[in-house]
């Protein structure tokens, strides 16, 4: 027995699927660039004399200052995907991560201000050394 209305098989439908996925990206233009992006800032109270930093491969400048507090800045930008932020001190680590998940077109940057004087690893290597 046939039946009027023919059935679309699973290749197809993915096929279908990927094609109006790409068409729309290819819509929306996919430049992203952190830099241009509003920054967003989060500060932590810290008294420690080394810090290790943790960033998931995310693009960060450490930057030696006369502060009393951890100050870390990001800029994201994102044309498609879920964004996914981690900034949080937990002891003597610090660590943060942003990105997107699943189809995702996104960029982010950090800036992590350190009060003078404090060791600073980063991603397990030294990147400032304590001078008071």
């Amino acid at each position: 027995m046939f039946s009027a209305t023919p059935t679309k098989r699973p290749a197809a439908l993915i096929a279908t699927a990927a094609v109006t996925v790409t068409a729309a990206l290819g819509l929306s233009g996919c430049s992203v660039d952190a830099s241009k992006a509003k920054p967003t800032s989060k500060t932590f109270p810290y008294t420690g004399s080394a810090l290790k930093l943790t960033t998931h491969e995310v693009a960060t400048k450490v930057v030696a200052t006369d502060r009393k507090d951890i100050k870390v800045t990001r800029w994201f930008d994102a044309a498609a995907g879920t964004e996914h932020l981690v900034w949080r001190l937990t002891g003597d680590t610090l660590d943060i991560d942003s990105g997107c998940n699943g189809i995702a077109f996104c960029d982010a940057k950090f800036k992590v201000e350190v009060p003078k004087g404090i060791t600073v690893t980063k991603d397990g290597t030294k990147t400032l050394e304590g001078r008071r």
